[in-house]
């Protein structure tokens, strides 16, 4: 069989290469004196039989993701004759022996761990040897686990039968990115929690359909691959959803006026969405008398425009946007108007085409 004389690249996702020799190397070992002229030069390695290569699963050929706690057991194939010296690094650094055990075989590589911690997390290369030619495979393995809890929640507004909260991140996502947090409500008559939505990736929400005369408290869990965090931040006051005032006719006492211009207590939130799928924007706003709420774009008034329908209910309002175009974005304008005033609010919507 020849001798390989430059790198190759295996279909199995190992890397042959051919390790550079010294010229020394290449003038071989001094002749003894008693060897003749012309006479051959004898042979002290045995003849490479079979190139070095790595048969790397499939599976290993991208992230290897375990959580905290788990085995990991890889079993790495490699073929070379005679047998190849086979070795493992951790990013470029030989292995923790006291966290990391090997066993090599005539024709494969095991690596062992029984208990993944999270600093085992990184990339792996196994290197198989035979002579001067060697065949690498590399594998990245991740260690997770569950993430910390969000750090703060706080009860930000009541109005009506809606409660607006807001919270902080974890410190600590598990070593992997987050899906989402998950909210729960709990009334102080029965105690039980129920969760309101999953997988909500903003640190703001408004709780909406509270029933009236209850008082609630809330809690946020994050989410990863893992599952929720073990604990959750609860709010530390609770939302008191007020009765309709009852209004009695009584000597010596005047009547409350209640009357406020608006005040939105949820602005509008920026957005980027694709060509012909609809969006809808939502803010929330608080008068007294009720409001009347005029949606603008670019400045531009939208009204009556079939291009949008626009919906207030409880002091939500929301505007949808159906099926838009590349001209459809722009700046978007809330605007609130009652007889002691007016506010409002604006949002960037940018419009994109689909991949």
């Amino acid at each position: 069989m020849e001798a390989a004389t430059a790198p190759e690249v295996a279909s199995s996702g190992s890397t042959l290469k051919v390790k550079e020799t010294s010229p020394a190397d290449a003038e071989g070992p001094p002749a003894s004196p008693r060897q003749e002229a012309g006479s051959p030069i004898p042979q002290l390695l045995s003849p490479i039989e079979e190139h070095p290569k790595i048969w790397l699963p499939r599976a290993l050929r991208q992230t290897y993701i375990r959580k905290v706690g788990d085995t990991v057991n890889l079993l790495i194939p490699f073929q070379g004759k005679p047998k190849p010296q086979a070795t493992w690094t951790h990013d470029g650094c030989a292995l923790d022996a006291s966290r990391v055990s090997v066993r090599n075989g005539e024709r494969d590589s095991i690596l062992f761990i029984r208990e993944a911690q999270r600093a085992d997390s990184g990339r792996y290369q196994l290197s198989v040897q035979l002579g001067e030619l060697e065949a690498t495979a590399t594998i990245d393995i991740l260690v997770i686990e569950r993430p910390g809890p969000p750090q703060s929640i706080k009860l930000v507004d009541v109005w009506g039968s809606n409660a607006t909260l807001e919270w902080t991140p974890p410190q600590d996502t598990g070593n992997t990115a987050l899906l989402g947090y998950t909210v729960q409500k709990a009334d102080t008559k029965s105690g039980l929690w129920f969760t309101v939505l999953e997988r909500y990736h903003r640190t703001s929400f408004t709780v909406s359909n509270l029933i009236v005369g209850n008082s609630y408290a809330f809690r946020v869990f994050a989410e990863n691959q893992c599952g929720l965090s073990e604990t959750a931040p609860i709010t530390a006051d609770l939302a008191h959803i007020q009765k309709a005032a009852t209004l009695c006719k009584t000597g010596g006492f005047a009547q409350r006026d209640f009357s406020e211009a608006p005040k939105f207590t949820q602005p509008l939130a920026d957005c980027t969405t694709v060509m012909g799928y609809d969006t809808q924007l939502f803010c929330c706003v608080r008068a007294s008398p009720k409001p009347k709420i005029i949606w603008l774009k670019n400045k531009m008034d939208i009204q009556g425009n079939p291009k949008y329908r626009a919906l207030t209910h409880l002091g939500i309002c929301s505007l949808e946007i159906r099926k838009p175009g590349p001209f459809d974005g722009g700046i978007y304008t809330c605007k609130a108007v009652n007889p002691l005033g007016e506010a409002s609010v604006d949002c960037r919507v940018d419009v994109r085409a689909p991949h």
